[in-house]
């Protein structure tokens, strides 16, 4: 009988390498996958209609949300539409990443309660080929995360339709 075969230590870390690398590949490929599913808006894509209509529609997730991600002044941000939000709300943190002045502080009711939010403007606002200028925004610091959440000043320069899983914004010239 043959004695097993002994594996050096520079095999054992190859071994250890080999798993850790595929693990690692894993880990990777699902947390894109993911991502698409959370965000399926992620390359907002327009359409020009006659009469200079734009069109951008928004696939709805699995949570049954619009997410998306749009250009804030030129930088991209994910967002989640919220007709409920009377302004664009932007978390303290993603203000600071935009460059987004703090102006006057105000109270707002949020889904957590009364807080502290300061006014705000967005120069420029993307969806797509559809561009909203000078929309009003409030910095909220307790909003968590990094998505803004789309309220109605800006939807309110927009018209809206849904239909299924779908929710075309349409910018009329």
């Amino acid at each position: 009988m043959q004695a097993p075969e002994q594996r050096t230590p520079f095999a054992k870390a190859f071994s250890w390498l080999a798993w850790l690398l595929l693990l690692v590949m894993l880990f990777l490929f699902f947390q894109d996958y993911l991502a698409g599913k959370r965000n399926p808006n992620q390359q907002l894509q327009s359409i020009q209609g006659s009469g200079g209509e734009i069109s951008t529609v928004l696939i709805r997730n699995r949570a049954g949300h619009y997410i998306g991600t749009a250009l804030v002044n030129g930088q991209p941000v994910d967002f989640m539409l919220d007709t409920g939000a009377t302004t664009v709300a932007v978390a303290a943190s993603t203000a600071d990443k935009l460059g987004l002045p703090r102006g006057r502080a105000i109270q707002v009711a949020t889904a957590n309660g009364i807080t502290t939010a300061y006014l705000s403007q967005i120069n420029s606002l993307q969806l797509g080929d559809i561009v909203l200028q000078q929309v009003s925004a409030s910095i909220v610091p307790n909003l968590g995360g990094t998505e803004i959440l789309l309220g109605m000043s800006a939807l309110k320069q927009l018209e809206f339709r849904q239909q299924g899983n779908q929710l075309t914004l349409i910018q009329r010239n």
